[in-house]
């Protein structure tokens, strides 16, 4: 299936290793350019590399350097994108840690950080998307999308730190009601809820390095599918929602999990 993505311009946040860089060589592949964004020059750098080394046009990548929850910030880098690689079709708010520990006693400044870092940073990157695609004219914006990256940690209770689940939830209850105010517009705005993405130097791969046969038993009694996703599903999902071949989906928060989530 043609998504018809060829030089569409995708940004994404957290661009450089794990999902954020699975999406961007999945959007590559498609004929996209695209902005990579994330904290470290280097780690981005070092993305970009390669990815050149897997045969994708340089001039098809834009790496940008900065923290993606401060709104001076991403709004230069929304405008930098823009100038340097044209109108921005989609915009992915894919930025994610934690910090808080397991259980009820989490202290302040820790529900704090990890709001910042799960929540408020979506809300800044989207609100500025929105803003920049409502500045052009209705034809222009045809087609614009933001997609979030949530987590299935906010659908089930799955014993994961509450601030974590807490901010993915609100993301996911964000893109709902967004979209119903920005879809008059011609703009669509969805979340993916990706299960557990192995990847390397990611923390399952460390967990499952350390305690192989105890995850393996987990994955298997847990996943329908009795294995662990990998960036490139995400990055598959989340082209098809970036595509006009999702045109009437709005709102929606699309769970890509293996059949985890009940």
């Amino acid at each position: 299936m043609d998504l018809r993505l060829k030089d569409k311009v995708i940004f994404i946040a957290g661009a450089s290793r794990g999902i954020g860089f699975g999406m961007t060589e999945g959007f590559l592949a498609e004929g996209a350019k695209v902005v990579m964004t994330g904290r470290g020059e280097a780690s981005l750098d070092e993305a970009k590399a390669a990815l050149k080394d897997k045969g994708y046009d340089a001039a098809a990548m834009l790496t940008i350097a900065g923290d993606m929850t401060d709104t001076g910030n991403l709004k230069e880098a929304l405008i930098a994108g823009e100038k340097h690689l044209g109108p921005l079709h989609s915009v992915i708010a894919n930025v994610g840690l934690g910090r808080s520990p397991l259980g009820y006693d989490v202290s302040d400044e820790d529900w704090e950080a990890d709001f910042k870092q799960n929540f408020t940073g979506s809300v800044a990157l989207a609100r500025e998307a929105v803003r920049l695609f409502m500045a052009r004219d209705e034809e222009a914006r045809a087609g614009t999308n933001v997609i979030f990256i949530s987590s299935i940690a906010g659908v089930n209770a799955l014993g994961t730190p509450l601030p974590y689940a807490t901010s993915k939830a609100a993301i996911n209850q964000l893109a709902r009601t967004m979209a119903k105010q920005v879809g008059r517009y011609g703009i669509r705005i969805n979340a993916i809820a990706p299960g557990n993405i192995i990847f390397k130097d990611g923390e399952w791969e460390k967990r499952v390095e350390e305690r192989p046969e105890d995850w393996t038993r987990w994955i298997k009694r847990e996943v329908a599918l009795r294995r662990f996703g990998t960036p490139d599903e995400i990055a598959d999902a989340a082209c098809w929602l970036a595509s006009d071949r999702a045109r009437f989906v709005t709102g929606e928060v699309l769970v890509v999990d293996g059949g985890q989530v009940r």
